[in-house]
């Protein structure tokens, strides 16, 4: 079969890339030791669930359900397992989980393996999961597989007349639980009849997050610095957020922002490395910069940017903000923008949203911002900090948005047999 080749040959791509990329090297390394986690770690009179997720996003989403399983039905032991280094490295002591691994390539010597150690009684695949081996075994066993938070789009292979044969993978889930109507009539269209609109888990999530905000003191220190005696507690300076943000964005919003010195600014990239760090800072003009890590309680105080240069932080650096911009829209496509709006802010973003039901969300609930280039970016700007009554009610809107789509979770709790 094509689908085995192909698999066998990626590999063989990933064990010879391991040699020149460190990335590479830690999934490779982690999928050989998957074996060796597995026959120290299981316990063969358990019962497992299995969470699968590609890398950190799609874990973020699986996440509130594996929470509330874990608490309702503590009878059964979880095994989460990545793809990813990005998720992996940073989720391999997730206290949510009795087994963290990785998930071997999905040849079909791997599956039977995997399989034949762990014998889960579920599996859960969350969004964009479709390995052939390792679901065509789960349904020759009888066991239920759900697909959680997935969303579907007319040009997916599954859709087109060459993908009809890879189409059947699909049909090894017991449930689907989708984003959208499209996503549900697509399905339908070619047979997938068990399909259920939830809406995405990620709003459970950051509201989740939310209730488990961090206090920064020294981002509290920076926003609350005065020009002068506080007026009844109030910042006299408001403070733009941007989270994960690329060097497309920050030569926009930094460019705004060294004429208008009457916001601070709080700079959160997405890519933490000393070239990106300094390029940050060579383009702020005449202003203070505090990186997050060289701070403290004397130099933050009248320092006019921070940058976040650590992971970990962001979603609760946005409770410091009065407006955000969520990165990455000049890119691949733009980061989270929920765990922004969750804080009843405006969030701005890039051109390349169109496939994020959230952002396109924001943007009807007029709780979200597009920019196209400087021009797009100054004119928002300028509307929303002339306002503050606009501002306001964009923020609010932002925020209702946010919790009129949650409950996914407890949707597919009460769908699902355990």
């Amino acid at each position: 079969m094509i689908y085995n080749l192909i698999m066998y040959a990626i590999q063989s791509c990933i064990a010879i890339y391991s040699n020149f990329n460190e990335k590479t090297r830690k999934m490779w390394c982690g999928e050989k030791a998957a074996f060796d986690v597995l026959r120290a770690n299981v316990d063969t009179q358990a019962k497992y669930i299995w969470f699968h997720a590609a890398s950190l996003g799609e874990f973020e989403q699986g996440r509130p359900l594996i929470e509330q399983i874990r608490k309702e039905y503590p009878q059964y032991k979880i095994l989460l397992t990545f793809f990813s280094p990005s998720g992996y490295e940073v989720q391999k002591n997730y206290k949510g989980a009795d087994i963290v691994t990785y998930l071997p390539i999905d040849t079909v010597t791997n599956a039977r393996r995997f399989l034949r150690t762990i014998r889960p009684v579920m599996a859960f695949f969350i969004k964009y999961e479709f390995w052939y081996n390792y679901l065509h075994i789960l349904r020759h066993r009888g066991v239920p597989v759900y697909s959680v938070s997935s969303i579907f789009r007319p040009d997916q292979v599954f859709f087109k007349w060459y993908g009809w044969e890879y189409a059947h993978v699909l049909k090894c889930f017991s449930h689907f639980f989708v984003q959208n109507e499209e996503s549900k009539r697509l399905l339908e269209g070619i047979g997938v009849k068990d399909t259920m609109v939830v809406g995405d888990t990620r709003f459970d999530r950051v509201l989740q997050i939310k209730e488990a905000c961090k206090n920064l003191p020294l981002v509290e220190k920076f926003v609350g610095t005065r020009l002068g005696s506080p007026v009844n507690g109030a910042r006299q300076r408001r403070v733009f957020v941007a989270g994960s943000s690329w060097l497309p964005d920050e030569e926009i919003f930094l460019k705004y922002f060294n004429e208008h010195k009457d916001w601070k600014l709080i700079i959160a990239p997405h890519v933490i490395d000393e070239d990106h760090l300094k390029q940050i800072q060579e383009l702020i003009k005449d202003r203070k910069v505090i990186r997050y890590t060289k701070g403290n309680e004397e130099n933050v105080e009248d320092a006019e940017v921070l940058i976040i240069d650590c992971f970990g932080l962001l979603s609760s650096v946005y409770h410091y903000g009065d407006i955000a911009y969520v990165g990455g829209g000049f890119g691949a496509g733009i980061h989270n923008v929920l765990e922004a709006a969750v804080w009843q802010m405006p969030v701005i973003f890039g051109p390349n949203n169109k496939h994020f039901d959230e952002a396109q969300g924001l943007l009807k609930s007029d709780g979200g911002f597009e920019i196209t280039d400087d021009e797009s970016f100054r004119k928002i700007m300028d509307d929303l900090s002339s306002d503050s009554l606009l501002m306001k009610e964009c923020g609010s809107k932002a925020s209702t948005f946010v919790q009129s789509l949650s409950g996914a979770t407890e949707k597919i709790l009460s769908s699902i047999e355990l």
